[in-house]
């Protein structure tokens, strides 16, 4: 099967995306750009990188954590795991130990999508090529810690290429914090991320993503999501730093029964980047249900793309698509598209988007109350992009506002 794949990536080598900036892959290094050295915590990682990690929401003390991993461009730095019921190892060693994973590889995400994913799995295929995490909660396991990981890019001018898959077992609970950033002497580098889902009966999955890269870097993720009968995927996705160039578009199918999906987004647009993000929920399952949710900021000379599409293709399926803006110049823009797809009927699906400025009324408001101009407006759009994040045990909802808190400080 997977030499299939292979010869289906080999025909997509030069696929472009059928959304945002077509990338020369030719820009960047596609050899081993230096082996990193593994260490046995993620404290013993140099202190600058520490710094980093902290501010993607991944900690180097490693408490209140169900397991750490971190990669620095192709080699794996850390794997630690303090939980019995979840498996957490790097992809080459996950395929090493067991035969049964290539089963679930691009099933979730198309091999032949595009020249990023077809380049992804013709440099696993290498000796040596393989990056990314396999992640497995046992069945009925219900751990509150998450497992946290991180991407991170240390070189430059590399492909960081990423393949993740991760297992959530019948009535399984599991919670992800995930971060990806650059050093700070990177000026330009390519990371294309793919992850592949699969939730079994009656699991649960939180992943909480934040991304932090640097001004020069373009970024590829390709994800997909396979939600089965009675289980709950939530996602909540993060970006308030600039970037020069990401493009991102998660499928989640939910073809369980009573199966459900949850899409948060917060995004901010600074300086010249292009922001092209959405996500899209096939409801194929009776009784599934979605919801897609997005906040998005644009300033200075940014473009933000914010997408999302709602397909109900069964009986008794729910849906809502939400997209709120707020354009802060004139040199910037959002541009919101909603889609609903309706092919059955006994179907509820809405969409609502709105872009706009930032209220008058409310800056006077504030500049009255003693604040300048400049910190009314940034208090409000903090306001704006702070929304509730909602499915998420006590303890993490903390932690998940502490770290929205700390991304917002620069907006």
């Amino acid at each position: 099967m997977l030499q299939d794949s292979l010869k289906r990536a080999e025909k997509a080598k030069e696929k472009k995306a059928l959304y945002g900036e077509d990338i020369d892959l030719e820009k960047f290094i596609k050899e081993e750009a230096g082996e990193h050295e593994r260490v046995s915590k993620t404290s013993e990682v140099p202190k600058k990188v520490q710094e980093t990690l902290l501010k993607v929401g991944v900690d180097p003390t490693e408490e209140e954590r169900s397991g750490t991993f971190v990669q620095m461009d192709q080699s794996q730095l850390v794997t630690t795991s303090t939980s019995e019921s979840i498996e957490l190892m790097s992809m080459p060693d996950a395929l090493e130990k067991y035969g049964w994973l290539k089963d679930y590889m691009w099933k979730a995400v198309a091999v032949d999508a595009d020249k990023y994913t077809a380049q992804t799995a013709l440099r696993e295929s290498q000796e040596g090529g393989g990056g990314g995490y396999f992640i497995r909660s046992l069945p009925g396991s219900k751990d509150v810690f998450p497992v946290q990981a991180c991407m991170f890019i240390g070189d430059q001018n590399i492909a960081q290429n990423v393949h993740n898959v991760i297992i959530a077992e019948e009535n399984s609970e599991l919670h992800i914090i995930t971060g990806c950033a650059t050093g700070e002497d990177v000026t330009s580098a390519l990371h294309v991320g793919v992850s592949e889902f699969y939730l079994k009966r009656g699991a649960k999955i939180t992943f909480t993503m934040i991304h932090n890269w640097a001004e020069q870097v373009d970024v590829r993720p390709r994800t997909g999501v396979m939600v089965g009968d009675e289980s709950t995927y939530l996602s909540n996705y993060i970006l308030t730093s600039p970037v020069r160039s990401i493009q991102s578009y998660p499928t989640a199918y939910c073809t369980g029964k009573n199966s459900k999906v949850v899409f948060q987004s917060i995004l901010g647009g600074q300086k010249d980047s292009v922001l092209d993000i959405g996500s899209r929920v096939l409801l194929e399952g009776q009784g599934s249900s979605a919801e897609m949710i997005s906040r998005a900021v644009s300033k200075d000379q940014s473009q933000l793309y914010a997408r999302g599409h709602l397909a109900g293709r069964t009986q008794n399926v729910k849906g809502h698509l939400e997209c709120h803006g707020l354009v802060l110049s004139d040199d910037s823009m959002i541009y919101a598209v909603p889609e609903l797809e309706g092919s059955s009927t006994e179907l509820e699906m809405s969409h609502e988007a709105a872009v706009g400025k930032i209220s008058e009324e409310e800056v006077l408001y504030l500049t009255s109350r003693g604040l300048s101009e400049e910190e009314a407006a940034s208090m409000i759009v903090r306001g704006f992009l702070s929304m509730d994040i909602t499915g998420l045990p006590p303890e993490l909802a903390a932690e998940t506002k502490r770290m929205l808190d700390q991304s917002l400080k620069g907006m």
